[in-house]
């Protein structure tokens, strides 16, 4: 059995975010071609994720020790931990992810947890999991002139990636806000692939 962390990053609800309705699409597939694994959605707005104070910093490079799984940020970077897949449904905002999202990576960028510092420089310790990253954009970002402006899938590739995650994919659902684009075929062409994605993840 595999444990899914399903973490959703946007301030619309479901049937209104266009990212949502991907994601959910998706892990509906997958509970019904992985039956017996397990899933927790987190949703950050509901979890009321805030960015980090002094305090916060000090947590999270002092040392750790059991009751830190019970700390109120130090506890998200064990919840990721413990995942052997991660989907993420965050649009692309303002050419990069929602502030709450970024607010979470710094809850669980934690030394000793996620990544450690050795003498060749840092290490991931979340190597083995997979990551999909579900988004809903206004524009085209993967490919043409924009792509170098589309910077929230980067980010996420690459901080991932210093996790030590390297099988990352991404399904994202493009020129939403285009005049004259036929955007439910998009979001019904995007779903279908979700849900093939979703089979196989």
């Amino acid at each position: 059995m595999s444990k899914i962390l399903y973490i959703k990053a946007n301030a619309k609800p479901e049937g209104v975010s266009r990212t949502f309705q991907i994601s959910d699409r998706f892990v509906k597939a997958y509970e019904e071609a992985h039956q017996e694994d397990e899933i927790v959605t987190l949703d950050l707005y509901q979890e009321k994720i805030d960015f980090l104070r002094e305090q916060d910093i000090n947590s999270i490079f002092g040392p750790k020790d059991e009751e830190s799984k019970n700390h109120p940020i130090l506890k998200y970077a064990y919840q990721f931990m413990e995942a052997d897949k991660i989907i993420v449904a965050a649009p692309l905002w303002n050419l990069s992810i929602p502030a709450i999202l970024k607010a979470y990576i710094d809850y669980i960028s934690v030394t000793g947890i996620t990544f450690k510092y050795t003498a060749q420089g840092p290490v991931g310790l979340c190597q083995g999991k997979k990551v999909v990253h579900i988004a809903a954009r206004g524009g085209e970002y993967s490919e043409g002139p924009a792509a170098e402006f589309e910077m929230g899938d980067r980010y996420l590739r690459t901080i991932f990636g210093f996790f030590g995650i390297n099988d990352f994919i991404t399904i994202a659902a493009e020129k939403l806000d285009v005049i004259g684009e036929d955007v439910e075929g998009i979001l019904k062409d995007t779903i279908e692939k979700a849900i093939q994605v979703a089979v196989n993840f």
